[in-house]
């Protein structure tokens, strides 16, 4: 935990959570293993997918200059918002986000959501899902043989459908981070990686969507977005020496790291980055402490076991609860933004996709809540040096 949490305190959160994320393979099938190894494997076969819906409108709004050689920027639609509400408090913010960023029908799905309640979102892309299976041994990542991964590679026609989706999703307003490449977790994983080793990953993620859409179509294409633009990191599992990856973030000009476990408050820069944590949360009707990350509250729930169908419902609405006490919580202390993280999976019949939604549909409308994208987020608390005065931290 970075300097200025308690120690007692962090060391509570580290010993109440599991930290862990399993992304899907490109292709929709089974990875091997890529949790921590003190933890059970998650089932990764998706439940029925929701049914694909068509693609919004681009919304308005004022677009930065895109930088770079290859195309857009990775989030350059971005929105205003004033210091303080009508009630005296800063807006409370609630930043959803998704790991892995894969699966075609919940991109459809998740951009239909946000498009009801004019919410922007926040997806971290896995470089395998923009780059095909026939080229892989392109990729060298760090302590792993060429063409090394966890989530594997995808194929041309998916490669050139996500191209395309990405484009959409960033001209609606959401930001594209980095999730990296092979997502190696656990004893051989990020974890070991240092500064140099993390700059190497960050340039084959850059590699990867500027050359995947070209390779997969066979013929000169665009990249989606100009990944020089992005500007946060969600490491795979949360996992990594901070302060190694963090160091290689600055040089490449980033502003955010969304990695670390943390608590419900204000954020401040660590190592020269805005520290976007997942929160400690009590699961509802419990004592457990957990994450605001849909496999750890899988984990709480069942071990990231699927439950029988029966339970779904009472589990779902455990999750659904779960969110609304963090609102709540939220609001009865100044408003400390709420970031919620989620993956591209249906894990446990899809209890944790549904709860969020739903969550998303009937929070994002009230009237002190503006749900954004964590370079929104970046970009107020830049324009209000933090925290708004008066608020507590």
């Amino acid at each position: 935990m970075r300097p200025g949490v308690h120690l007692l305190a962090a060391a509570a959160v580290v010993a109440a959570v599991v930290v862990g994320c399993a992304d899907v393979e490109p292709s929709g099938q089974a990875p091997p293993s890529d949790t921590p190894s003190t933890t059970p494997t998650p089932s990764k076969t998706p439940s029925a997918t929701p049914t694909p819906s068509a693609t919004p409108t681009p919304a308005p709004g004022p677009t930065a200059t895109p930088s770079g050689p290859q195309g857009v920027a990775a989030a350059p639609i971005t929105r205003a918002f004033p210091a303080r509400l009508p009630n005296g408090k800063p807006p409370l913010f609630v930043v959803v986000s998704f790991d892995g960023a894969g699966d075609l029908a919940l991109w459809s799905h998740w951009r239909t959501i946000a498009r009801k309640v004019d919410a922007r979102m926040t997806f971290f892309l896995s470089g395998p899902y923009l780059y095909p299976a026939a080229h892989r041994t392109d990729y060298k990542p760090p302590l792993h043989k060429p063409g090394a991964s966890d989530i594997g590679w995808s194929t041309p026609a998916d490669v050139l459908a996500r191209t395309t989706i990405l484009r959409d999703a960033i001209a609606e307003g959401h930001e594209i981070g980095t999730h990296v490449n092979g997502h190696f977790c656990g004893p051989k994983g990020v974890d070991a990686w240092n500064t140099a080793q993390w700059t190497v990953e960050f340039n084959a993620f850059d590699q990867m969507v500027r050359n995947g859409p070209r390779l997969a179509a066979g013929r000169p294409m665009a990249a989606p977005f100009d990944p020089a633009t992005v500007k946060g990191l969600r490491t795979p599992c949360l996992e990594g020496n901070r302060a190694a990856y963090r160091k290689a973030m600055v040089q490449r000009g980033m502003l955010y790291d969304a990695s670390a476990p943390g608590y419900l408050r204000w954020p401040s820069k660590v190592d020269g980055l805005w520290s976007f944590p997942l929160q400690d949360v009590v699961l509802a009707g419990t004592t457990k402490k957990t994450l605001t990350m849909d496999y750890n509250l899988w984990y709480a729930q069942t071990k990231a076991k699927r439950a029988p169908i029966a339970h779904v419902p009472q589990l779902r609405a455990q999750v659904l609860k779960t969110y609304r006490q963090a609102l709540a919580r939220s609001r009865a202390n100044g408003n400390p933004p709420l970031f919620l993280g989620n993956h591209f999976n249906r894990w446990n019949n899809s209890v944790y996709s549904d709860a969020l939604s739903t969550f998303v549909l009937e929070t994002c409308k009230q009237p002190d809540v503006r749900c954004v994208s964590n370079i929104e987020l970046t970009g107020w608390l830049a324009k209000y040096a933090g925290v708004p005065s008066g608020r507590r931290p």
